[in-house]
């Protein structure tokens, strides 16, 4: 019995092209239409009928205190996340760029924090850094401390704990990234440096650091754009707390959704904040690119 050939369609790959561009289009652009719509209006959910307010909502954005606020707060934890993640992510990777097992379950161990959801890590994070918790309790018993730190209690050193929570689990990613970068530098450039005379520090600066520069421009601006929407850390680690001065912009949001009940002004805030992290990692994208070309 001989087979019939199977008949080519022609269609290729362009159903699965299609299907991504639905589901793009559903899950994306469509709920970020419908918050620019509702931007414009005053729409509460305790009442039955939204009105039409134009830019009313926007115009307010840059008359609200508590917003610039979060703003600066915000700006604060992007820029020290974004230095520590990638500064140490790239150490680590250095320092893990071998190819023996043991080396490969270290950068696995240093990549969980990364797939963990952060609510457990804030949770995990929340009980070391409270009163009675592990850290203080280490301190103490090492005669560092008198008496317990407030760490989650006054905005400065709250401030630090996020930063240092969120550094944390950031950091798994740079490394996965700087040995990705790391791997695919070739071993004759750095043969070729070591013949020059080149010292360890001259190797780092004129062949790992070029050779790696788009693995930089991938882990800054993802690591900029993540922890533009942080939430969920500050929700669980300090609440927004102390006196609200570790409210991120996407926290405040949530408050003025849900507890204000203010779902038009939600979501003018919602859309400028998209459009802040738009232009941020654009630029910071545009300025490492040409980095790279001079380089």
């Amino acid at each position: 019995m001989t087979r019939r050939p199977l008949r080519r369609t022609g269609l290729g790959l362009a159903p699965i092209a299609w299907l991504a561009i639905v589901l793009y289009g559903a899950f994306l652009l469509y709920p970020i239409l419908q918050s620019v719509l509702t931007s414009l209006t005053d729409r509460n959910p305790l009442k039955t009928a939204s009105n039409f307010v134009g830019l009313d909502n926007y115009a307010e954005l840059f008359t609200d205190a508590r917003l610039m606020e979060s703003l600066r707060f915000t700006a604060i934890v992007v820029v020290v996340v974004t230095l520590v993640s990638n500064t140490l992510g790239l150490l680590f990777a250095m320092l893990l760029n071998r190819t023996s097992a043991n080396y490969r379950i270290m950068r696995t161990l240093i990549f969980i924090p990364q797939v963990l959801s952060g609510v457990i890590v804030a949770f995990i994070w929340r009980s070391i850094l409270t009163q009675n918790g592990l850290l203080n309790v280490t301190l103490q018993n090492l005669g560092l401390v008198d008496a317990p730190i407030s760490w989650l209690g006054t905005p400065e050193l709250a401030t630090l704990s996020i930063c240092t929570v969120v550094s944390w689990i950031t950091i798994g990613f740079s490394t996965v990234v700087y040995t990705a970068s790391l791997q695919s530098v070739p071993p004759e450039l750095y043969e070729a440096a070591r013949m020059d005379g080149a010292s360890a520090l001259g190797r780092f600066r004129n062949v790992t650091f070029p050779m790696i520069a788009p693995g930089v421009t991938i882990s800054v601006v993802l690591c900029l754009i993540t922890t533009f929407k942080l939430y969920d850390v500050i929700a669980v680690l300090t609440g927004g707390g102390p006196a609200n001065s570790t409210r991120s912009t996407a926290f405040y949001l949530i408050t003025v959704a849900f507890t204000n009940n203010r779902f038009g002004y939600a979501s003018a805030i919602a859309i400028f904040l998209l459009v802040l992290t738009a232009v941020v990692a654009y630029g910071v994208t545009s300025l490492l690119r040409r980095r790279e070309a001079r380089i």
